[in-house]
């Protein structure tokens, strides 16, 4: 596939040539499309970023901003700009030159269990860093979870007419989730943390993409992670366990983001996307095992 609604290979050859030439000599291929943006190899090093939709170049701006402030204080790689691309003949945004951040995302390629305190330390590592006063704010990531229930709950309902995933304990842990109080300030967040912008190779965990979501808010947003992550609750145990200081709401609201995404993921997926849809039926199971 060489075009993702109009950006094509020849698009992004020109703009990396005018724009970059010491990088047009690369050779350049496309990887991969999401709904917000497309993904080009360049050489074996370097992938190029681009927005598809006007919503995405604010995302793309975010990452442009804060991912060179938050990288060097985090332990996992992160798809940090090595280049800025700006818009150009045929193309409307800026755009992103990355580095190739290599392996396989964790939906294809579950990492292994003994990555579960490293990815814990790399949570705690990002939460922990000051400043988030001053990140991007985002309506429905870091949220209070009653600003997302109506509508959740409407897919949880529709939901349960096409499948048997949506049990009475899935929704025990929504309620509980709901109920339970949100303490201390907001941390930096990741924003968008399920399985497909994890990297894994040979089963470790390599990097972290789509940073698109950055926001501060409720830490349990991406503590969520874990249960999609992890499918053993010993081992989620231990993830919990190092990152440290988690007060019992916190888990509780934690559980409910991982019920929200794997929500999500299950009826986006039913629609349109079979990715989703084995996300969506891999992740509520895992939410409803006790630990």
């Amino acid at each position: 596939m060489s075009s993702t609604l109009g950006i094509t290979e020849e698009l992004v050859s020109r703009l990396v040539a005018a724009q970059h030439p010491d990088l047009a000599h690369l050779p350049l291929r496309w990887v991969e499309s999401g709904w917000d943006n497309a993904m080009f190899r360049l050489g074996d090093n370097l992938a190029v970023r681009l927005p598809r939709r006007g919503l995405a170049a604010g995302l793309i701006a975010h990452e442009q901003r804060w991912l060179p402030e938050l990288a060097k204080d985090l332990p996992i790689p992160v798809p940090t700009p090595c280049r800025i691309g700006q818009p150009g003949p045929g193309y409307l945004w800026s755009w992103n030159v990355v580095p190739w951040l290599r392996g396989f995302t964790a939906d294809d390629h579950e990492p292994h269990a003994g990555q579960a305190v490293p990815f814990a330390r790399f949570l705690r590592a990002l939460h922990s860093r000051l400043g988030a006063n001053g990140a991007p704010k985002n309506a429905v990531r870091g949220v209070p979870l009653r600003q997302r229930a109506f509508v959740l709950e409407q897919r949880m309902q529709r939901l349960a007419g096409r499948t048997t995933l949506i049990t009475p304990r899935i929704w025990r842990i929504w309620k509980e989730a709901l109920a339970a109080p949100v303490e201390g300030a907001p941390t930096w967040l990741h924003g968008d943390l399920h399985p497909r912008n994890v990297v894994v190779d040979g089963g470790v965990i390599s990097g972290i993409i789509d940073w698109g979501d950055i926001t501060s808010g409720d830490c349990a947003t991406d503590l969520a992670s874990i249960w999609m992550l992890f499918g053993q609750p010993h081992v989620q145990c231990e993830a919990l366990a190092a990152y440290g200081h988690i007060l019992e709401a916190t888990q509780y609201r934690a559980k409910g983001w991982a019920v929200l995404f794997g929500v999500i993921l299950l009826d986006t997926g039913l629609n349109d996307n079979p990715r989703n849809t084995e996300l969506g039926k891999r992740i509520l199971p895992r939410v409803e095992k006790r630990i």
